[in-house]
């Protein structure tokens, strides 16, 4: 896969370092990282390796770190976060919005997250934990509590008074927040239409009403959802009672998109998305061990199924030869169809009302490729062996397992998140483990009844 330009800068600077490193020109190495943007930092550490990285993070100023601890992966982040000490924790915490600093404690044991929130100010601590009262993966876990809000009958000109008495108004700020006097949010204050209206008119005339605000304790990739179907940069975030507790931005979207891409990818392997591409040996091996021992149970299960026919594959050696495809044909089916539903479950596209239609064309395409290449493979295993019993029980056998992979792959991410597992972790090896049986258990089953 060819590198993006901005892949290429990354490794260019990364090289730079290395080389700077090595003929030991640290005050340079210094000076380039503390003038570099925080999101490089960030991307610079996490490219590096542990011995590096720990160099690196050692040379950027104390002013710098709260900035890169945001843009840092958490398991990385966790990595830091323990080699510092409450006050440097303390100075960290002072620089960092509500949200991420909600994200920054939840890493930390909660003795020294006590100790950074007695540090803050009344306001501040209050806010850091209202975030931390919801789970991590709602919008209320999400949002950040830096708003500004204006009532009703407000004038336009007391508002833009209102809003100079600021050094600076929140990033990603495009609406203004009314509510009224209980704080129960009721409409937008569009920055843009604000802007060309007259200065007389009160904030009431122009708001908008029409718009819902986001539940606390909704689902973030629901919240993802919505902003990306009505286009949002910025969202009010309310209790279950309508009162205002704080807004997401978009920058907090994006990340959740991508965590949910990294989940999707990495769980296809048992692996966590924010795993460390450099982590150390024995941290990685321990990780990865529990999904190959999974795997080795499965594996045991399928091989048991062969066991049961080692008669009958003694007397035709062809039936070994030809028997891995029958599974494998059954697993790349079995996976296309999981992957389309479980893309279509994470975009919110699959419910009980469409999922019985889905499971029918899952079952159509199933037999109509199982008869297709059912047939080809048929012809190619007459011609190779000379035999056409062996090229019924092929055929017979890859239509079975290619109808029961449809089934399979569509019904069990429905059936998974029915149990509350998440369908992306364990559906590739249930499905791997139902390929694999029944496609050795129908072609030797099969077998054994042709050739006996």
């Amino acid at each position: 896969m060819p590198q993006s330009i901005e892949q290429q800068q990354i490794q260019q600077q990364l090289q730079e370092l290395k080389d700077a490193l090595d003929s030991g020109v640290f005050v340079q190495v210094r000076r380039m990282l503390n003038s570099l943007p925080a999101v490089d930092v960030a991307r610079l550490l996490e490219s590096s390796p542990p011995k590096a990285r720990n160099i690196l993070w050692d040379m950027i100023e104390a002013e710098h770190r709260a900035d890169i601890l945001q843009h840092i992966g958490d398991d990385i982040r966790a990595h830091f976060l323990r080699k510092m000490n409450t006050s440097q924790l303390t100075a960290v915490a002072e620089e960092l919005d509500t949200d991420d600093l909600a994200d920054v404690l939840q890493q930390l044991p909660n003795a020294v997250t006590q100790q950074v929130l007695r540090s803050l100010d009344t306001q501040d601590r209050q806010r850091v934990e209202r975030v931390l009262s919801f789970p991590e993966d709602t919008a209320g876990g999400l949002m950040d509590t830096d708003t500004i809000t204006v009532r009703p009958s407000n004038t336009l000109d007391v508002v833009f008074r209102y809003l100079r008495r600021h050094s600076e108004i929140p990033p990603m700020t495009d609406n203004l927040l009314v509510v009224n006097r209980r704080d129960e949010f009721i409409g937008l204050l569009p920055i843009a239409k604000m802007l060309v209206s007259d200065l007389s008119i009160t904030v009431r005339e122009i708001m908008i009403t029409e718009v819902e605000a986001i539940s606390a304790d909704l689902d973030d990739a629901e919240v993802a959802t919505l902003f990306e179907r009505h286009d949002w940069v910025s969202a009010p975030v309310v209790d279950k009672q309508g009162k205002l507790l704080g807004r997401i931005t978009i920058d907090d979207v994006v990340d959740v998109i991508r965590e949910e891409a990294d989940h999707s990818l990495m769980s296809m392997a048992g692996l966590d998305e924010d795993e460390d591409t450099f982590a150390p040996v024995l941290k990685t091996t321990k990780r990865r061990s529990i999904w190959l021992g999974l795997n080795v149970v499965t594996a045991v299960i399928a091989s048991m199924t062969i066991g049961l026919f080692k008669d009958t594959i003694e007397q035709v050696v062809a039936l070994a030869i030809l028997m891995p495809i029958v599974a494998s044909m059954g697993g790349i089916a079995g996976n296309q169809t999981l992957i389309v539903v479980i893309r279509g479950m994470a975009l919110g596209q699959i419910g009980k009302a469409n999922a019985r239609w889905l499971m029918s064309r899952e079952l159509g395409v199933g037999v109509l490729n199982g008869i297709l290449w059912a047939s080809v493979v048929a012809v190619i295993a007459v011609i190779w062996f000379e035999d056409p019993r062996i090229g019924i029980v092929l055929a017979a056998a890859m239509l079975i397992n290619l109808v029961v992979a449809a089934i399979a792959g569509a019904g069990l991410p429905l059936l998974l998140r029915a149990l509350k597992i998440d369908p992306a972790l364990a559906g590739s090896m249930f499905l791997t483990t139902i390929t694999d049986v029944i496609g050795f258990m129908t072609f030797l089953g099969l077998a054994t009844l042709i050739y006996a």
